[in-house]
């Protein structure tokens, strides 16, 4: 019940570490970049994450600090890759892909709408492993690469003709206007 009831998510970065003891002394610092809807689930996701990955649950550790991270420059479009593994019916599956979008936020948000349409993936079923800003040079997929022309056009479909003049402006008409060019 992470995402159902709502799609907005937020970045959090969360940093935590083995709480020091006789064994280890000075622990490792671990950081994570984690897409969620609020600090709680991002705190929960860093310890389902650091148990598998690093043998280290929450009784054991420390969170030190949970920061939302924000966009840069969120009025800039960019290609954004992103890579996840997710459980299906039949296993587990690696996937890589691309989204154009003027926050990480919004791409991964994408992502997830994506997932749910081609794959049937649910949002707890699914581990983002990485999400990367990347060129134009390098994207591969053709749904973020025809965008990538300079002198890309898109078509009018509904053009409305106006008048520049008031004295030819009329309520009325005899004829239907065409609104298809």
């Amino acid at each position: 019940q992470l995402f159902e009831d709502t799609m907005t998510i937020r970045e959090y970065q969360v940093v935590g570490r083995r709480r020091p003891d006789d064994l280890y002394p000075n622990p490792p610092i671990f950081r994570m970049r984690l897409f969620c809807p609020n600090e709680v689930v991002a705190k929960s996701k860093f310890w389902y994450i650091m148990k598998q990955t690093h043998k280290m649950k929450k009784a054991s550790g420390e969170i030190l600090s949970v920061h939302e991270i924000y966009e840069k420059k969120p009025e800039k479009i960019k290609n954004f890759g992103i890579v996840c593994r997710y459980d299906s019916r039949t296993g587990t599956h690696n996937v890589y892909k691309e989204f154009r979008d003027t926050t990480r936020v919004g791409a991964v948000q994408q992502f997830y709408i994506d997932m749910a349409s081609r794959h049937r993936a649910r949002p707890r079923s699914i581990q983002i492993i990485a999400v990367s800003e990347i060129a134009a040079s390098l994207c591969k997929r053709p749904n973020v690469t025809q965008f990538h022309d300079s002198q890309i056009k898109f078509p009018v479909t509904h053009a409305i003709q106006r008048t520049g003049d008031r004295k030819y402006l009329s309520r009325f008409r005899a004829s239907r206007p065409s609104t298809v060019k």
